[in-house]
């Protein structure tokens, strides 16, 4: 009888232990992105996923949410910082609302080329800017990659500055996006991506301003009827997470986060920059007349004092000179 109980107690832990396991194995975090199911921001989304479910052993995954079904960028980072949502990807500038020094990443013509944003966005820079989200409830993961920003039309061919005059632009929040377009003469009107292709087709606005990535997988191609490789500036995303859930968890499950999504970043970037040309290529196939060689140097003349404006409102010439420094670095 003894004996019976002693298996029978043994039986009921196993089961405990294996309800523990069980429960544990079923942590699925909501990951929220504006962007379409055919963005390769929804690929990297099911790479890191892949990655986090690998590195614990099953404990942690992440069900991605695209095309904005768990609300545009504003609403989907208050979810996070409330708690309502566990991770969300979104641009730069959509943090530059609460800490307006991320701004600096939007001040046109900033970085050199692809490398040079990659060094600082990795590097020392980089993470200090994301540590200032902690003070709002947000733990930054990662940078990911929206891509160089392009300009398209529906009034004309974009060769110059002059070009732009009169233009009424959608671009992002960013006050160092918003002041660029004032500069060069420009109507810039701040607006979601999740609204965009009906003010195209609607003629709300005559242009906007995105990565290729986003011009293809949002189909705004069939609203445009011009393209321009200005690479005026480069946009960053970022990664977040809800900082109380990530600090209550297991430092080893904080690590497999932080890896994840670095690594989800590194795959998500090598397929925007293997995809560039072949977007080009299919938004001609798809009708858009495309100016390939834009000279970046009358745009950056005219727009150059955004820098002052930035520094004057919002400080940060620490950071515009540690990005400046690591322009030629080998």
């Amino acid at each position: 009888m003894i004996l019976k109980k002693v298996l029978f107690a043994s039986l009921v832990a196993v089961g405990l232990m294996s309800g523990v396991a069980g429960s544990a194995q079923a942590t699925t975090l909501r990951f929220a992105s504006e962007a379409p199911r055919s963005d390769t921001q929804f690929l990297a989304g099911e790479k890191f996923n892949e990655l986090l479910k690998a590195k614990t052993s099953g404990a942690l995954d992440v069900k991605v949410f695209a095309d904005s079904s768990l609300g545009k960028a504003d609403a989907a980072i208050s979810g996070v910082r409330g708690g309502t949502i566990d991770i969300v990807v979104s641009g730069s500038n959509n943090f530059s609302g609460l800490v307006p020094l991320m701004g600096v990443f939007d001040i046109p013509f900033m970085f050199k080329d692809t490398a040079h944003a990659y060094r600082v966005l990795d590097g020392k820079t980089g993470q200090e800017m994301l540590e200032k989200l902690g003070e709002f409830g947000l733990k930054g993961l990662a940078y990911w990659d929206n891509g160089w920003r392009e300009l398209t039309n529906n009034r004309g061919p974009v060769r110059t500055p002059a070009d732009v005059k009169g233009m009424k632009i959608r671009t992002t929040g960013s006050p160092a996006h918003i002041e660029a377009f004032k500069l060069l003469g420009a109507n810039p009107v701040p607006m979601p991506l999740a609204e965009l292709y009906t003010a195209l087709e609607m003629k709300t606005v005559d242009a906007q301003e995105h990565p290729l990535g986003v011009l293809w997988s949002a189909k705004l191609y069939e609203v445009q009827k011009h393209l321009s490789l200005t690479n005026h500036a480069y946009s960053a995303l970022l990664l977040v997470m809800n900082k109380a859930k990530f600090d209550a968890l297991p430092a080893a499950h904080q690590k497999a986060l932080v890896d994840a999504a670095r690594e989800a970043g590194q795959f998500q970037r090598k397929l925007n920059n293997d995809n560039t040309a072949k977007i080009v290529a299919d938004v001609k196939k798809a009708g858009m007349q495309v100016i390939e060689s834009v000279d970046p140097a009358p745009f950056l003349e005219i727009t150059k004092p955004g820098r002052k404006t930035f520094v004057d409102k919002f400080g940060g010439d620490n950071f515009i000179k540690a990005i400046d420094e690591a322009r030629d670095v080998k």
